[in-house]
């Protein structure tokens, strides 16, 4: 399943493997950094993306998987999840908190669990596709799965 993968890669489609998830980790010709380039490269919707953007809740991080038809409101999120301030993290947090590079952020397969709300918005899609670990691969999965492998909490994120 995971051969000829980069090794960030092969670490998400061994750890989707190790939940039971139905959805395999898949290569893409082209970039899919950006929700608008993983939705044409797909031919889905850009909402049908399941970003993966890493932010930091009074300081520790937090791994927000949203749909990619809009932005995270993070005041919102923090008055939601009872935190003082949620913030972007920057890019050495992100690869810290996840081992992942920021475009290729996979919603698992991080060195230790991270924190995640799920956007209730995801629930409108029947098929999602988040990053595999770099930032031109994909999997498939849906919101109910997707729930169920980050241990998420579902939450309105705007």
């Amino acid at each position: 399943m995971a051969e000829g993968l980069a090794e960030r890669s092969r670490r998400v489609a061994e750890a989707l493997e190790g939940v039971g998830a139905r959805g395999a980790v898949r290569e893409l010709p082209a970039s899919t950094r950006t929700a608008a380039e993983a939705a044409a490269a797909l031919g889905c919707e850009v909402g049908a993306i399941a970003n993966s953007l890493v932010f930091m809740a009074d300081e520790r991080p937090l791994l927000v998987m949203t749909s990619g038809r809009h932005r995270v409101d993070p005041a919102l999120l923090a008055e939601r999840l009872g935190r003082q301030r949620v913030r972007r993290a920057t890019a050495e947090e992100v690869r810290a908190a996840t081992g992942q590079a920021i475009g290729g952020v996979a919603p698992l397969g991080h060195p230790a669990p991270v924190e995640t709300v799920v956007d209730t918005a995801l629930e409108d899609y029947p098929r999602l596709w988040a990053a595999g670990g770099t930032p031109n691969t994909v999997f498939p999965t849906d919101f109910a799965e997707l729930v169920r492998i980050t241990g998420g909490t579902p939450v309105a994120v705007n």
